[in-house]
């Protein structure tokens, strides 16, 4: 079995943009939602994009349609391009959540981990 990488409930990740500029967030690890969620103020600052789809996204706050763009994430030294939904998250503490979609690339996460 592969080496999984173990991750706390929040993570130090870097976000970049397709010009390869970064920007290094404390990132939200939430194993029940299915896709990860980038901020829209982060995401436009990162120039990040196109959209490629939209999304039905089921939350606490209700149903909406979300863009969908692909943007590349470093986590935990391991770097992927995945699928973000775009959020306004400016009222939330973490402006990325990282979901089932990276956790599933080989992570396990240790709530004690700091």
């Amino acid at each position: 079995m592969a080496e999984k990488t173990i991750v706390g409930l929040t993570e130090k990740v870097t976000i970049i943009g397709p010009k390869g500029k970064g920007k290094r967030v404390v990132a939200r690890i939430d194993t029940g939602a299915t896709k990860s969620s980038v901020d829209a103020k982060l995401a436009a600052e990162l120039a990040l994009g196109p959209i490629i789809k939209t999304k039905l996204i089921k939350s606490a706050s209700g149903n909406k349609m979300r863009p969908v763009l692909k943007a590349e994430i470093k986590i935990a030294k391991k770097k992927l391009k995945e699928e973000f939904t775009v959020a306004d998250r400016s009222h939330l503490r973490y402006k990325v959540l990282v979901g089932q979609n990276i956790l599933k690339k080989g992570f396990l996460i240790d709530p004690t981990k700091k």
